[in-house]
């Protein structure tokens, strides 16, 4: 059984027991989060919501919000002299699923 759920306009393949990194959200380490399904899917059949499954939440438990991998921009202009570098690390929040349904 599987689910594709929403986060904030993205959509994810989750899982029963598995990990999702999402966007950053407000959430604090171990708390609860319901994310509307978008399509249920088990051996019985699909169930595609319009635009949600009626009835159906996806509980995951907020388990860190780590940082990825620094991202350096670097932007240069020739015969100027001139060398610009920016650096960017997205922020995450790792989600396990505990129940789909």
């Amino acid at each position: 059984m599987y689910a594709v759920i929403d986060d904030r306009g993205r959509q994810y393949r989750a899982t029963t027991g598995e990990k999702l990194t999402l966007d950053r959200s407000i959430a604090d380490v171990g708390a609860t989060i319901e994310l509307p399904v978008l399509l249920l899917a088990s051996d019985a059949g699909v169930q595609v919501g319009a635009p949600y499954v009626a009835g159906a939440k996806a509980v995951c438990k907020v388990i860190d919000h780590p940082r990825g991998e620094k991202i350096t921009i670097g932007k240069y202009k020739r015969r100027k002299r001139n060398m610009k570098r920016r650096g960017f690390r997205h922020a995450h929040t790792v989600v396990e699923i505990v129940s789909i349904g």
